[in-house]
């Protein structure tokens, strides 16, 4: 294998600012903000905007579409038929 191809494969944190949420984990992404972990060392973080602590699908918040409501809709449009 070439030598120096590869991306450095680091700690970063990954935060979700609308959950409060957290982690610290391995990844080869940067950025040029960093955080004081928990442990004191210093690390980059990498803010996401949606993660398992905020998607509704895991915190059980799911919105219920109007399905019927949208039937009727495309039966007004096109017309039953």
């Amino acid at each position: 294998m070439k030598k120096n191809i590869h991306p450095r494969y680091d700690y970063v944190v990954f935060r979700d600012k609308s959950a409060d949420f957290a982690i610290l984990t391995r990844s080869t992404m940067t950025s040029d903000k960093t955080i004081v972990w928990t442990d004191g060392r210093t690390y980059p973080v990498v803010d996401v905007e949606i993660s398992a602590a905020s998607h509704p699908l895991w915190t059980g918040r799911q919105r219920v579409m109007d399905t019927a409501g949208r039937v009727e809709k495309f039966h007004r449009k096109y017309g039953k038929s």
